[in-house]
């Protein structure tokens, strides 16, 4: 018979929690400057403290988190100058992951993404920021993983993870009612096996929005 520890148990908490605060933030459900107390985690999640010190440990170490010096626990409020800078890294490492897709995005990929794209311009239609960035990140990473690039693949969701809770703030404050008309023309160069046209597409739509949130 098999005697789960206490140790194990944590485990097992810590993994699940940090999953799920990390899709949280990635998705921007959590406003930028929020704080994250241990005790508050805890009690929310129905778990003890060290699984959540645990998870919070994690998600500082990718940037998720922001740890002040008096060892306060926040989601980040970006400055300009931090956007720039991550949508500069969008714009190096998309293209080059799209790039790497663009052999394997047979037709049901493409139809993937389509349906995908539907979902989002549905967020749009209903204003739904975070339904927006949860089906935006999920058409690129669909795309991204048949890259077979999983190293470079981890380093753009470190990005997303620290654009998240910003990125949330700025479409709700959007009266946009359609669509980015980018999404469209990724679908159609990997229609085409368009290389050049891919990458266009896919680092003006990673940049565009950005560019605007760090006027």
């Amino acid at each position: 018979m098999t005697t789960i520890t206490t140790r194990q148990i944590d485990s097992a908490a810590h993994d699940k929690l940090y999953r799920r605060l990390r899709m949280q933030i990635m998705h921007g459900e959590i406003p930028p400057g929020t704080p994250m107390t241990l005790r508050g985690l805890a009690k929310e999640n129905g778990v003890s403290m060290t699984p959540v010190r645990e998870a919070l440990r994690r998600l500082v170490a990718e940037g998720a988190l922001f740890l002040s010096a008096s060892g306060r626990v926040t989601t980040p409020m970006l400055s300009n100058e931090r956007i720039e800078e991550l949508a500069a890294l969008r714009a190096l490492i998309e293209p080059e992951l799209a790039s790497r897709a663009l052999p394997r995005a047979h037709m049901a990929l493409i139809d993937r993404l389509t349906a995908i794209n539907h979902a989002n311009a549905e967020a749009v239609v209903k204003m739904d920021a975070i339904g927006y960035i949860r089906t935006n990140l999920e058409f690129h990473r669909t795309l991204y993983l048949r890259a077979q690039a999983p190293a470079i693949l981890a380093v753009i969701e470190t990005v997303w993870l620290q654009l998240g809770p910003t990125m949330s703030t700025y479409y709700a404050s959007m009266q946009r009612n359609e669509p980015p008309r980018h999404h469209r023309l990724i679908l159609a160069a990997l229609r085409a096996g368009d290389d050049p046209g891919l990458r266009l597409a896919i680092r003006t739509d990673v940049t565009q929005g950005l560019r605007h949130l760090a006027q």
